[in-house]
């Protein structure tokens, strides 16, 4: 094992949507050990003067980019590196950030516990400003992680040695940016905005941390530089509240990612003591008569299945840029969105997703969790609730999907609570119970076929028109009701004519008999008045999985535009 990258990988800030000046990126050459009986911490490891190995933050230990590559199962994995706070850091506190760690971390500075995580794919920060020494501190970090115990989400990482099916390359520990972040002793450590376009402004709460004060919280936005609104309230009590009217309006659209400019600050006597900048989007989503709507208009919503598995990083895209290529491509293809399927994506995605005017889904890593008891719950909802958090202010998020694909043994009561927290969280947005299979309660009746004869597949369909339920004979005999509007997974398609590999169905013996049946699948949602959204499996090849429109390595297996004017065309809800 041996580091190899002299520049910082993934150098760019890692949570664009509340942004500070005063910060330093950790990602890069680490000490690393593979702790196979998690003796560690009796060993005393968070002590030790070294470690055994090397890795490159923030690439998980199994990706060829860490300079590791072990593809074996790790029990825990543990981290060190030493860093020097930058001088002119000289008051207020010094905050660490983890994007990222896949499962059950702790965090030690200079030797002393500062505090532990449960949860593969959402952030957690401590405040180390107490345990910091003049000149080099050193940062470890354990995380264990044991995907086939049942008790923690896994997504599609394989709990056999091998890849297989549907099931990839596992991801273990850091996978997203770790860094520092100076702030002041009374900061904003968090803001929710609810966009309002019916009238004219975004409510805004802040929450404050650090010292206590009594001071104001002041919110300002911006259009191509103009300023469009400015407002100011009290803090009380650690928290703010405030409407903010616009001056302009220009919505946020599929397409058309009309953003406003703001800075958010805490103020006493006058003073700025913090200010961070953000942006938002103008946008409201509703559903009525099993129409889903964008600023009051029914939208389709052509969607692709976005795994978010990349061959050298797994789990981690190589560069800022490749997380905005795969939305390119996409949208390239005549699609307006993604379902991010069996993983929190990371914020950098979402802001992209957010700029370039993408639709998504956002749905936790529910696969591996045993959900048949309250255990679940226990082991689920925290973190999914973290993630509702962390993402609930970027406007190309559309709807919540917590789970995919649970079976007739599931316990209901996990479902139906973390539907109902769900929406007491976030009212603002649909949510889909699970996605595909055995719904519980659900604001959107969805299923998914991967029927490959396309007149099954149309005729399958034919009862919604008469106001009729159907029978899932391709899922058991499942019964869906006459409000059954999106087939979120379908198609499936698999192509590889060089290459052995796994898809759905019968393979086509051609390109053109691929495009046929493509073509006639896709219609027949595109054409059906009771649909509203469809998402196709998948946007690009994973490992053995050869089912994507664009091979693995992001090359396209069929001519883009062709794809494009399928998809492009108006569906039936929109005439």
């Amino acid at each position: 094992m041996g580091c190899k990258c002299n520049d910082i990988p993934r150098p760019e800030y890692p949570r664009p949507i509340m942004v500070r000046d005063r910060w330093l990126n950790l990602n890069g050459c680490w000490e690393f050990e593979i702790d196979h009986g998690r003796s560690g911490k009796a060993r005393k490891r968070f002590e030790a003067d070294r470690l055994e190995g090397k890795i490159i933050v923030p690439f998980c230990p199994e990706s060829k980019l860490s300079g590791v590559e072990y593809k074996d199962f790790m029990a825990a994995v543990w981290y060190r590196r030493e860093f020097t706070i930058p001088g002119d850091w000289n008051s207020g506190r010094v905050l660490i950030h983890f994007g990222a760690v896949d499962y059950d971390t702790e965090v030690w500075i200079n030797g002393k516990s500062v505090g532990t995580h449960r949860g593969g794919y959402t952030p957690f920060t401590f405040d180390i400003t107490d345990y910091l020494e003049q000149g080099v501190n050193v940062v470890t970090v354990y995380a264990e992680d044991d995907l086939r115990s049942g008790l923690q989400p896994v997504g599609k990482q394989c709990h056999e040695y091998y890849s297989q099916v549907c099931h990839y390359t596992r991801t273990t520990g850091i996978w997203q940016t770790v860094w520092l972040e100076n702030v002041p002793d009374s900061y904003i450590s968090y803001f929710k905005m609810i966009p309002d376009p019916d009238n004219e402004c975004i409510h805004i709460e802040a929450n404050f941390a650090g010292l206590p004060v009594e001071g104001d919280f002041e919110a300002k936005a911006f259009y191509d530089g103009r300023e469009t609104g400015r407002a100011i309230t009290r803090v009380t009590g650690g928290v703010a509240r405030l409407s903010l009217k616009l001056s302009e309006i220009h919505l946020w659209e599929p397409g058309n990612p009309r953003l406003y400019d703001l800075e958010l600050a805490l103020l006493k006597d006058g003073q700025y003591i913090d200010r961070v900048s953000s942006y938002a989007g103008l946008r409201s989503i509703t559903v009525e008569d099993n129409k889903i709507l964008i600023n009051g208009k029914p939208v389709f919503q052509r969607l692709v299945l976005d795994q978010g598995f990349y061959p050298d990083g797994i789990y981690t895209a190589p560069t800022d840029e490749d997380l905005k290529r795969d939305i390119e491509i996409s949208m390239g293809l005549g699609f307006n969105g993604a379902r991010l399927h069996q993983k929190i994506f990371e914020p950098r995605f979402l802001y992209w997703a957010d700029k370039l005017g993408y639709l998504v889904w956002g749905e936790h890593a529910s696969w591996g969790l045993d959900i048949s008891g309250p255990i679940g719950l226990e082991r689920f909802l925290p973190e999914w609730l973290e993630a509702v958090k962390r993402d609930f202010n970027h406007p190309s998020v559309v709807g919540w999907c917590p789970f995919n694909e649970t079976s007739r043994e599931q316990d209901d009561e996990v479902l139906r609570i973390v539907y109902q927290v769900t929406k007491m969280l976030d009212n603002t947005r649909p949510v889909i119970d699970t996605s595909g299979y055995v719904h519980v309660v659900t604001d959107i009746e969805d299923i998914h076929d991967y029927e490959q004869d396309p007149e099954i597949f149309k005729q399958r369909y034919e009862p919604l028109k008469e106001g009729k339920g159907i029978v899932a004979d391709h899922l058991g005999g499942l019964i869906y009701s006459k409000n059954l509007c999106f087939v979120s997974e379908y198609g499936g398609i698999w192509w590889s004519p060089d290459r052995e590999g796994w898809g759905y169905g019968d393979r086509p013996k051609s390109e053109e008999e691929f495009i046929q049946r493509y073509k006639a699948l896709t219609e027949a949602l595109l054409k059906h008045p009771s649909m509203c959204a469809f998402c196709y499996t998948q946007l690009y090849d994973v490992e053995q999985e050869v089912n994507g429109l664009y091979t693995y390595d992001r090359k396209p297996k069929f001519d883009p535009e062709i794809i494009r004017n399928i998809n492009t065309q108006k569906a039936a809800i929109e005439e």
